[in-house]
């Protein structure tokens, strides 16, 4: 590819040198001409199905620095104990789901699903911080519930997008040691491809694409979100979320996005679905479109249930990492209350809990954030104590 033909100016080899290894690496030669066939790359990036604005900018920046800097905003964006973890162990994850579908969610947006007697690991981040440094950027908030190499094999490996609280280059790294098989967005298998992974354990797929692994069948559904690693975020990296389909259950991880109408579409395509993974935390007023707030996620997951309270939500992309201004368990309860008066069940396990959505007897539903967790001056929002929230229980 000539410097002209190339979606970015060409850098020297000792800049290239000098670039963090975290920060990935951009899409060239046949990659960058699949991206550039996109129906939905234009004008030199990927969009949006719906307008998004990304960022704040201009004054409501500032505005929004005061509020995320404020000491008494900042104290409740924290838990004020230590956050109880599940101890998974690999003997728990060992035997088989009874009835074929089982969850972990590990925190934020990392979930193990074993469906149908398969193991796909959703946006798998097992580092200390989600930034392209180890001395700074947002800390875990709680370990880890089981280490990586104890999580046992894993037949694929899922990327929502390539921001750094989804795709972590130490756990990439990790992985890329073992046989399991990557699927990621269109553009994504740069990045993976620098850190080791194979060619040829790749499978990069646009918006609406589907690939079949070990007979699940997994296809990347549209998002309403955006990308970016470098300093030149330039959008040439897609995002996504996904259906996955095995032989006797269907499950859907949301990645990160705005709500949008498409997830209609997305329901009627592939759903209805026996879980999904809804993202609810990291939401603002400053960037009302690329997040949900917990109620956009339960209309969302109502959504993709054909409009019925069907199958169980479990939320994700919260409680491990401080990335907005909300208190840290407002996304756990703002869920809660939604599910409550949508009456829909949910699940709300411990990081590293598994339970099994379809199975009889019901998923975690105790409100274990209350412990650990400043109290709101209004109190609680839904009653239970630390007990059980009044949210609708499975079948």
């Amino acid at each position: 590819m000539t410097g002209a033909d190339s979606p970015h100016p060409p850098l020297s080899s000792r800049l290239r040198s000098l670039r963090p290894a975290a920060f990935g690496a951009d899409p060239a030669g046949e990659r960058w001409e699949r991206i550039r066939r996109s129906p939905n790359f234009s004008d030199g990036s990927f969009q949006n199905p719906v307008g998004a604005r990304t960022r704040p900018s201009g004054g409501s920046m500032i505005e929004f620095a005061k509020i995320y800097f404020r000491k008494e905003t900042r104290a409740r964006r924290s838990p004020i104990g230590v956050v109880p973890v599940h101890p998974t162990t690999l003997a728990d994850l060992a035997k088989p789901p009874a009835s074929g579908l089982r969850l972990t969610w590990i925190g934020h947006s990392s979930v193990l699903a074993e469906i149908d007697g398969r193991r796909v690991l959703f946006d798998p981040v097992w580092g200390e911080r989600c930034s392209p440094f180890s001395f700074a950027g947002p800390k875990r908030l709680h370990p880890v519930p089981v280490p990586l190499a104890d999580l046992g094999p894993v037949d694929v490996v899922v990327i929502s997008h390539d921001h750094y609280d989804h795709l972590d280059l130490p756990s990439i790294r990790a992985l890329a040691s073992t046989d399991t098989v990557f699927v990621v967005p269109l553009g994504v298998g740069a990045h993976l491809e620098r850190w080791g992974v194979p060619a040829d354990r790749l499978r990069e797929l646009d918006w609406n694409e589907s690939t079949e692994v070990a007979g699940i069948r997994l296809t990347a559904t549209p998002a309403r979100h955006f990308c970016g690693r470098g300093l030149r975020n330039q959008q040439h990296t897609l995002w996504a979320s996904w259906a996955v389909t095995g032989p006797e259950h269907r499950i859907y991880h949301s990645g990160d996005t705005g709500y949008f109408p498409g997830f209609k579409d997305i329901g009627a395509e592939h759903g209805p679905f026996d879980a999904t993974m809804i993202q609810i935390g990291a939401y603002s007023e400053y960037w009302p479109d690329i997040h949900m707030t917990p109620a956009e996620g339960m209309r969302a997951h109502l959504d993709l249930q054909g409009g019925q309270p069907s199958g169980v939500m479990l939320p994700i992309h919260w409680g491990t990492f401080n990335l907005a201004p909300h208190p840290w368990a407002e996304p756990g309860e703002g869920t809660a209350a939604a599910a409550a008066a949508a009456g829909a069940p949910i699940a709300l396990p411990r990081p590293g809990e598994p339970f099994e959505p379809t199975a009889e007897g019901g998923v975690p539903s105790e409100l274990w954030w209350r412990a650990v967790a400043t109290v709101p001056v209004e109190g609680w929002a839904t009653s239970g104590g630390t007990g059980s929230p009044e949210v609708a229980p499975t079948a």
